[in-house]
């Protein structure tokens, strides 16, 4: 990777030398302009005017055209010469929290690497105070003519630098949102909140640029000398007024239908049903209460089910269980029965079938020492 700027990070009194590397690239597809006519190349040449021919690129300054018209030349000499710290520095201002940063303020990336092998320690210094801080670091450093702003992170193992416009490069968004002065109802509310939830999230690195993709076959087929098969895709109609609760239930319907989840046709009924009657707004916001709560509700269902279907055996055993404690020998034999159908309620069942044998032998000692008791009784009465 070809460096494009070389300079020193100035951190305090430590300095590092660095070097400066795109962090992205463009993958567009370049067109050539051509005569549609006959098929001819159309390029724009560098020409004196005062000489009327084209001027090689070494031949070429640079000059600022003042009110009058009048050029004065500026030489890299001259630029060199400015008494600007940031000329070949990256001056670092401060260090500040990310969120603090508009992004609209983001501009171009790039990779700072370090330029020697003196710099490698002050550059991991710098890199692992960023992380343990959970800041980011404010610079100016001059690039391309001009002095900039810029924003310096941490992106794995390597300082990233993030080129920022300055705060009065930012327009102000006045005159830009609509005019019209409209209320939003809280069902319109919850109902965008339930598509957001249905639509979920992504993983930004899955997606891709499917026009780059289309554009690729098509300059393959045409070099080929095939005719492209693709069909022209949809154009967009122009504005349309709609029933917003329609769209909105339509659109959940929709999300989940592509996603595979139950319920998408009952969705769509519901959302036939609200574009088909002539109901007041009263009896809109509640029809779109009742489709958040009967959508969000099957999300809900399933977790119940499953739980109740985990309760169900343990409740069956627990209550077989005392049955065998309370029924005596009957219900022991019943829990033996049991038992042998239901590894699960097994222990319990023996338990109680030993309970009841056990008061069943207790009731039969009992009688038998009060027989003997009246027989001895009844010997001494005759004796």
């Amino acid at each position: 990777m070809r460096s494009i700027w070389n300079g020193n990070i100035s951190f305090g009194l430590v300095s590092i030398p660095i070097k400066m590397y795109p962090a992205t690239e463009d993958h567009s597809i370049s067109f050539r302009q051509i005569h549609t006519r006959d098929g001819g190349r159309i390029r724009y040449r560098k020409v004196c005017e005062l000489e009327d021919k084209p001027i090689e690129s070494g031949e070429i300054g640079r000059a600022y055209e003042d009110a009058d018209g009048a050029l004065v030349p500026i030489t890299d000499e001259d630029l060199a010469a400015l008494p600007l710290p940031t000329t070949h520095t990256l001056e670092i201002e401060a260090f500040i929290s990310a969120s603090e940063i508009d992004p609209l303020q983001l501009g171009d990336a790039y990779y700072l690497g370090t330029s020697g092998a003196a710099g490698a320690k002050p550059y991991t210094l710098l890199r692992e105070a960023l992380k343990r801080s959970g800041k980011v670091a404010i610079a100016k450093y001059a690039h391309r003519g001009r002095e900039r702003l810029g924003m310096l992170r941490v992106v794995g193992d390597t300082i990233a630098l993030h080129r920022l416009l300055w705060p009065d490069e930012v327009r102000e968004p006045a005159g830009v949102a609509p005019k019209e002065k409209v209320t939003v109802k809280p069902a319109e509310l919850d109902l965008a909140d339930t598509l957001m939830e249905t639509l979920g999230e992504v993983d930004i690195s899955e997606l891709h640029d499917d026009y780059h993709e289309a554009l690729e076959e098509l300059v393959a087929a045409k070099m080929s000398g095939a005719t492209p098969a693709a069909e022209p895709g949809e154009r967009p109609s122009g504005a349309q007024v709609v029933d917003l609760m329609a769209a909105l239930k339509e659109s959940v319907r929709s999300a989940r239908q592509s996603r595979g989840e139950e319920g998408a046709g009952e969705a769509g009924e519901a959302a036939a049903a609200g574009e088909a009657g002539d109901a007041s707004e009263g009896g809109a916001e509640e029809e779109a209460e009742a489709t958040v709560h009967e959508l969000r509700g099957r999300k809900k269902a399933p977790a119940k089910k499953a739980a109740a279907a985990k309760k169900a055996p343990a409740a069956v055993a627990e209550k077989k269980t005392a049955g065998a404690r309370r029924g005596g020998t009957k219900a022991a034999k019943a829990a033996e029965k049991a038992a042998e159908k239901e590894p699960a309620e097994k222990g319990a069942a023996k338990a109680a079938a030993k309970r009841a044998g056990a008061k069943k032998a207790a009731a039969k000692k009992s009688a038998a020492k009060k027989a003997t008791a009246k027989k001895q009784a009844g010997k001494r009465t005759a004796s």
